[in-house]
């Protein structure tokens, strides 16, 4: 009997693609290129062909499946890369016939996201995902390990070591899982402390290799790293900043998406991706000059519905320097905003992303010309960290004269905090806009008789004879000084 034996790999790659005429969404060769360039691997030649469906035995045919192993021996390949998701059997079969390790799309991710991972929560997030897609593998791929060692003293049913693999994995699995809980729980209790504080979170997501961790760095004005290849950022990285007109917000830049992600990757990585579940707005990172724009916004809202998210969008069309594009806003509606502009690279568009997400997260601008009393020194403060103040000056009498551009609502509240009502700092015409509108039924009805206890009966009698004899008081003061002569004035 022969038995299977797993190859080693190395970075020296045969690359395989083909149209599978069957697959209604095939995947990119070009951007199979950038993942195996990611992965470090160094491409020798590129196997190319078109079939109706896959073959069952090695996915690519018998005579497909020879010319690759007669690149692999002419090239010394260490590696066969296909972009396509093999089974195990199919993977074994090819491996046997073209002696080098043969990897799928699936383990090619898998392998990128090892290579990157940095943190404690990463590395745990990667080997579960690693150990999942493996246990799909361990029945067939390995044979060699169902063999039971025989003599005296040996027999008996036993435990093959392919069984004690499978225990020991399934062990592993659990262990992550309640590590990675245990993160998770973590990450609430962060993400509870900054809802209670009232800080809102703006979360970028997006295809990878879009620049977000570009976009990230010039918002936050720091330099984590970000380079031209897909998943350069797996570790998500939270920042927290003061945003013009919103006030102090923590920014969190997250792993990029790829189409096809595979599911165990989904799976592993809840914990971080519920960074964006509790976001208050998700910033979507769109490479405008990509010539699959629309396919990498699909792929980003395949993940994002498959993690159930409802979270605010706004669409963030990057490397407008690529385009020609200018810089600009996009409504969905009045007030509304729901696209951007913008190059992070070449600080294009910023306060235009900047409007946007104040608008968002706090609603239409409006211009209020303020003039503070003496006691206003609360709602000073609050005004000047929001950074809302468009002009400032003093009148006449020595308050402090201020022009604002703030939704209503969020002025009304600032108010509140301050113990100050709108009359207090608004002109009347202003004021009414942050006036409580009532409802139908706190509205007084007209037709109906309106009552008054004897006390108020008492106290309007009482206001009526004031005003009737200080009218007579003023009209005698009247007549006095129409009736005395000009020479006795």
């Amino acid at each position: 009997m022969e038995y299977f034996e797993r190859h080693t790999g190395g970075e020296r790659a045969i690359i395989v693609h083909l149209d599978i005429r069957q697959i209604q969404d095939p995947d990119d060769l070009g951007e199979f290129e950038l993942l195996a360039d990611s992965a470090g691997a160094d491409r020798l030649a590129l196997v190319t062909g078109s079939r109706a469906r896959p073959d069952a035995r090695y996915f690519v045919g018998s005579g497909k499946a020879e010319e690759i192993a007669e690149l692999v021996r002419e090239h010394d390949a260490d590696i066969v890369l296909f972009n396509h998701s093999l089974s195990p059997s199919q993977e074994r079969n090819i491996e046997a016939l073209v002696q080098c390790r043969v990897l799928d799309r699936t383990g090619l991710i898998l392998d990128i996201f090892a290579q990157r991972a940095r943190t404690y929560e990463g590395k745990l997030q990667v080997e579960l995902a690693q150990l999942n897609h493996l246990s799909t593998r361990l029945v067939r791929g390995w044979t060699h390990l169902e063999r039971q060692k025989g003599g005296i003293g040996l027999r008996g049913p036993g435990e093959t070591q392919l069984e004690t693999d499978r225990r020991l994995l399934q062990v592993r699995v659990m262990q992550l899982k309640s590590r990675i809980e245990k993160v998770r729980q973590t990450r609430a209790q962060g993400r509870a402390r900054r809802q209670k504080s009232d800080v809102p979170t703006i979360s970028l997501v997006g295809y990878t290799n879009a620049g977000k961790s570009t976009l990230f760095n010039r918002l936050v004005d720091e330099n984590i790293y970000a380079a031209d290849k897909l998943f350069a950022t797996l570790d998500p990285t939270l920042r927290r900043l003061d945003w013009q007109g919103v006030g102090r917000v923590v920014l969190v830049d997250t792993v990029g998406f790829v189409r096809h992600l595979p599911h165990e990757l989904v799976e592993s990585f809840h914990a971080t991706l519920e960074e964006t579940l509790e976001a208050d707005l998700l910033l979507h990172v769109i490479d405008s000059s990509s010539e699959d724009m629309h396919e990498q916004i699909q792929a980003v809202k395949d993940v994002l519905a498959e993690i159930d998210n409802d979270v605010p969008v706004l669409n963030v069309y990057n490397k407008i320097d690529l385009t020609d594009e200018p810089a600009r806003i996009g409504y969905a509606s009045e007030g509304q905003p729901n696209r951007v502009y913008v190059s992070s690279r070449e600080n294009l568009g910023m306060e235009e992303l900047s409007l946007a997400v104040q608008q968002l997260l706090t609603g239409t601008l409006t211009t209020f010309d303020l003039t503070l009393p003496y006691n206003a020194g609360q709602l000073k403060n609050a005004l000047y960290e929001l950074g809302v103040i468009q002009e400032e000056s003093y009148d006449d009498s020595g308050h402090e004269c201020l022009t604002i551009r703030l939704p209503s609502d969020r002025l009304r509240q600032l108010l509140g905090q301050a113990n100050l009502e709108p009359l207090d700092v608004l002109p009347l015409a202003q004021a009414t806009l942050l006036m409580p509108i009532l409802e139908e039924f706190e509205k007084p009805d007209e037709d109906e008789e309106q009552t008054m206890t004897d006390a108020e009966e008492k106290a309007f009698a009482e206001f009526e004879a004031l005003n009737a004899e200080a009218e007579r008081a003023a009209q005698d003061l009247i007549t006095e000084d129409i009736q005395t002569p000009d020479s006795q004035k």
